[in-house]
């Protein structure tokens, strides 16, 4: 069995015009947000065993204080250029080629691509938008990350910051 989580950036700070989109920090509520998503994620008992990142600050900002509310150790955390608006093809090429001793990966990243990405795995889910440090679990059946594909994942949950009861949204 492997397992993608699909996380999108917490809510970004637009105070600083000058700023470029990459450079952009996170706001007040992305702060609260990453580190709460973290620790509900830890209630789960859910574990991670790699993490990559697009190279934009508020992603990175976004899994390193997820990751440190969750116990993974946030220097492990992988920058990878690929997930910063590149498509869902990016995405695909970047599970594939993961090495097979890793069971549980995230990448966190931005929408448009984490919610077409998404909605791409199964077509009886249809989430209208992956919000602000939205989580989507998705599950494989395989034994090689080269053998994923959308045929073989399934979507299992969906949580996101203003999911009051904490319980997922399942597939």
């Amino acid at each position: 069995m492997k397992t993608v989580y699909l996380l999108r950036h917490a809510k970004s700070s637009w105070d600083d015009s000058s700023l470029s989109d990459k450079q952009r920090p996170l706001g007040e509520r992305g702060l609260r947000d990453a580190p709460a998503m973290g620790a509900r994620f830890n209630a789960r008992d859910e574990q991670l065993e790699r993490v990559l990142s697009s190279p934009a600050l508020r992603a990175h900002t976004t899994a390193k204080l997820f990751c440190e509310a969750c116990g993974f150790p946030s220097q492990d955390i992988v920058v990878e250029p690929d997930l910063y608006f590149s498509g869902s093809g990016s995405i695909q090429d970047l599970i594939l080629e993961q090495d097979d001793r890793v069971r549980s990966l995230m990448l966190v990243f931005h929408n448009p691509d984490i919610t077409y990405f998404a909605n791409s795995i199964d077509y009886d889910v249809r989430l209208d938008n992956v919000p602000t440090c939205g989580l989507v679990r998705l599950d494989s059946d395989i034994a090689q990350w080269r053998d994923w594909s959308h045929d073989n994942t399934i979507f299992d949950y969906f949580d996101y910051p203003k999911n009051e009861s904490g319980e997922v949204v399942r597939g």
